[in-house]
């Protein structure tokens, strides 16, 4: 008798997905991943931009750097974060259109 592996086992393409997804999965990572996409910025930026403090800035930023989303690139005393990949900055652009657009209600909980 053939066992068949569980799906996250049988598909480790969806497995990393998921990962990346439950990265950004935070409005305050979007919101960063949604800045970075016209090019990278400091933190102080990133507060400024945002409107929440420096603390919870560098603690998603800490997350986004964790799976290699961001990447920190040191110029004189500060540091400048970019995208690693350009096709982020697509996913999230685009969910956030969608939701825009369709006026995706929360789910019920």
């Amino acid at each position: 008798m053939t066992t068949t592996p569980p799906d996250d086992e049988a598909r480790p393409d969806l497995q990393a997905a998921s990962e990346l997804l439950r990265a950004l999965a935070a409005p305050v990572r979007l919101g960063i991943v949604r800045e970075l996409a016209d090019g990278g910025k400091r933190v102080h930026q990133l507060v400024t931009a945002l409107g929440v403090s420096q603390p919870l800035v560098s603690q998603h930023l800490r997350v986004l750097r964790a799976f290699r989303i961001v990447t920190a690139h040191r110029q004189a005393r500060e540091i400048e974060y970019t995208l690693t990949d350009g096709h982020i900055a697509h996913i999230v652009l685009d969910a956030i259109r969608h939701a825009q657009e369709s006026g995706t209600p929360r789910a019920e909980r």
